[in-house]
Formats: C-alpha cells, structure tokens, sequence
C-alpha cells in the first residue's frame, strides 16, 4: 500500500560520557553529532566486547562495520561502546550503563542493543566479556526494567541463552546466537545476522525492507550451512523471543515469517513482532508517522493472534473478529 503521512519530529538527549555516538554517519565522530534527532528515529547502541582469541578479532570487526552502515542507510542514530581507547576512571561496563540511563524510556523509537565479542557461562550466570568488568545478565535486566520503548536486544555471543531469557519481556525481540549457555565456542551467527540485515535476498515476504526477524532466520541457516558443508558439529543454534516467555524460537521451527510449532501451551508464537522490527526502511513505510506506524502494528499483532485462535472459534466469530480488525486498518491506512 502506499502510504504518505508526514514523518514528525522533536528533540531528545544524546548518550553520556565516553560513548561514541554517530547520528547516520559512520565516519562522525562524537562532537559532530550532538543536536536535535528525529521523534522515531531508531537507536543502535552497539557493545563490542572482548573478542577472545585473536583469530577471531578480524570477524568481529567486520561486524561492527556491518551494523555501522546498516545504521547509516536507516539514518539511525548510531553508538558504540568498547572501541577506541578506554576514558580513564570509567569502564565498558559503567560506559554501557550510562548511555542506557540516559536513553528514553517512553516513546515510539526503537531501540535495537547488539552485544558482540565472547561470551562465558559458569552454570549460573552468563556475562559478556569486556574490557575492565564483565557484563552480566543479571544486571542487565536490571538496567532495562525502565524501558517501555520498543526494545531489541541482540546477544550474538558464546553461552547467550541465558541472557534471551533474562531479558525476555512482552512487547521486547530479544535474539542469542546459542540455545544453552553450554555453547560456549565461537559463534558465526553473528556476522551473518549483521551482513543479513542489509541484503535483500533475506527478504522473505518480498515487501522491500528486512524485518529482524527475517535477520534472523537467514542467520540461523547460513550459519547451520556453514557447519554442513565444513562437516562439522553444529555448536551453535540460535533462537528467537518476542512473546516474552523466555524460551525462544530455533529457526526450522519456522515456514517462512511464521512458526509452525509453540515452546509451550498458550503461549502466543515467536515472530511476529521481531517482523515489525526494520532498520532500513521502504519510502512509503518512511512516510507513516511513528504513531501510525505503531498503531498498524498493534492492529497486525491482534490480527495474529485472531488467527492462532482460529481453530477454537466458530467459523461465523473468525471471520467477525477479522473483519473488524482490518476494517479498522483499512480505516487507518485511509486515514493517512
């Protein structure tokens, strides 16, 4: 459909000391990016880690680069922590709790927290190794309790599983690069998740733009062929979250954009809010305001869930509650 609402926009506060914050523009620097941004403009708030071994230091740079430019064509407002020389008297660890504190905790922007480098697990907790302090999961539930902005939080690390289900909440995407925190070798999913991102032949339902989800779904099977065709153990299976429950989702448990199977009983199915979740934007998406943009999504999500439904309802209730929801996304596409 096409769409041409006016994009709104208004001011907010940029991130705190010794974070790198680049507003569209990789090559920026911190000094020439402070000012106004745009209401809905997303954030990317990117964690480079310690990498671990240095063989694998050259793959996790290209990550980075790979979300910088990414963030670049969504002109989203870009930051970085852990690269470049460390601020004396202040650590990756607090650096990272600094600018979350100082990101808004209402509104309509997305907020997308990527953590790239190596991960540990000692049976009880999960952390991500950083210059200085360790991160862990614990404490970073702690940090995010705040928010009630749209929250993705991408974990691409060794032993991530437990941070996907400490950080799952309703209404947050949350992605690991493991389906156990005993997963502790290097994992591939995360440079393919970022290179996914930005290559339409990940676009799964053709509409133009790359959803997270179908980020994800592209990751996870071009890291299960990489191990296929080096004839290796697979020692790592990524999952998915975004109906809360702290589960997640393998990939082969979806057909397309849609789950064919449940963790549990009740519980809604994964992905359908990871599939409203884009960086890089169509014209006409770039044209719905944030505030119709999200009410098209609670509209969708509701449509979802009518659907899921559809084998306890009677044929004449499916089809009235479906015909009322998308009246009313008719209503509101008309609107604009």
């Amino acid at each position: 459909m096409e769409r041409d609402a006016v994009r709104s926009g208004a001011a907010y506060r940029l991130a705190a000391f010794g974070v790198a914050i680049i507003a569209g523009n990789p090559a920026a620097s911190a000094a020439e990016t402070t000012g106004a941004t745009v209401a809905g403009q997303p954030t990317v708030m990117v964690v480079a880690g310690a990498t671990g071994e240095a063989e694998f230091a050259p793959d996790f740079e290209l990550q980075l680069k790979a979300w910088a430019k990414v963030s670049a064509q969504a002109e989203a407002r870009y930051l970085t922590i852990g690269q470049g020389e460390p601020a004396a008297g202040t650590s990756d660890r607090d650096r990272l709790k600094l600018a979350l504190e100082a990101e808004e905790k209402e509104g309509l922007a997305e907020l997308w927290l990527v953590l790239v480098g190596h991960g540990t697990f000692d049976g009880k907790e999960a952390k991500l190794n950083l210059r200085g302090p360790d991160l862990a999961a614990t404490e970073l539930g702690e940090w995010l309790k705040p928010f009630r902005r749209p929250l993705a939080i991408i974990d691409t690390t060794s032993s991530s599983a437990p941070f996907l289900a400490r950080l799952a909440a309703p209404g947050r995407v949350v992605v690991s690069a493991t389906r156990s925190g005993y997963e502790h070798n290097y994992t591939r999913f995360g440079r393919y998740l970022a290179d996914a991102l930005g290559d339409l032949q990940s676009d799964l339902d053709k509409d133009g733009q790359i959803s997270l989800l179908e980020s994800f779904l592209s990751a996870a099977h071009r890291t299960a062929e990489f191990y296929k065709t080096e004839g290796r153990l697979a020692t790592e299976h990524a999952l998915i979250d975004d109906n809360g429950d702290g589960l997640g989702t393998p990939a082969d448990w979806f057909r397309g954009v849609l789950a064919t199977k449940r963790a549990k009983d009740g519980a809604a199915p994964d992905g359908p809010r990871a599939h409203q979740f884009h960086l890089v934007r169509t014209p006409a998406e770039q044209q719905l305001s944030p505030a119709i943009r999200a009410k098209r999504d609670r509209i969708e999500l509701q449509l979802s869930e009518v659907r899921q439904r559809k084998g306890t309802l009677s044929e004449e209730k499916y089809l009235a509650e479906l015909e009322k929801l998308l009246l009313e996304l008719a209503a509101l596409y008309e609107s604009t």
